[in-house]
C-alpha cells in the first residue's frame, strides 16, 4: 500500500501526504510544537532516523539512534495531552506513546520541551513520566 494514500500515524485523520508527510518528505517547516511533536511520532513508526536528528536541537542531539539495531517496535497510537507555547520560541507538548515489542504493550509518557530556532522548531529534551 502506498504510504501517501494511508491515514497518518499521527492520529490527524488526514492522510499522510497532506499531514505529517509534508514535514517529512517534502521539508516543510512545521508551525508549531505540536505539530513537530506529531510529525516525530509519525518518523519513529517509519523509523526515519534522518528526521529525528534533523529536528532535534543541536545542543542536545545525539550522533545517532539507532533505530535500526532496536527490537522490532509496532507503535499503535500517539495522544496529546497538553500543549503549551510558553513564549514565541519555547513550548512544551505532554503526549502518550503507545507501542508494542514482541507482543508486549508499552507506553511512554512525556512531556517534551521544544525550542524554535530560525523559524524552525526543535525538540530540546523531555521528561519521562
Amino acid at each position: 500500500m502506498d504510504i501517501n494514500t494511508m491515514y497518518c500515524a499521527c492520529g490527524s485523520n488526514k492522510k499522510y501526504i497532506d499531514c505529517c508527510g509534508r514535514y517529512l518528505d517534502k521539508g516543510e517547516i512545521t508551525p508549531s510544537a505540536e505539530v513537530l511533536m506529531r510529525s516525530r511520532y509519525t518518523a519513529y513508526t517509519l523509523n526515519r532516523e534522518d528526521y529525528l536528528l534533523a529536528t532535534w536541537c543541536d545542543s542536545t542531539r545525539p550522533t545517532s539512534l539507532g533505530l535500526a539495531s532496536e527490537p522490532n517496535r509496532k507503535w499503535l497510537s500517539l495522544e496529546v495531552r497538553h500543549h503549551e507555547q510558553f513564549t514565541s520560541d519555547h513550548a512544551i507538548v505532554e503526549f502518550i506513546a503507545r507501542y508494542k515489542v514482541s507482543g508486549r504493550a508499552h507506553r511512554l509518557h512525556e512531556i517534551s520541551r521544544f525550542m524554535r530556532k530560525a523559524g524552525q522548531w526543535f525538540y530540546v529534551d523531555g521528561d519521562i513520566l
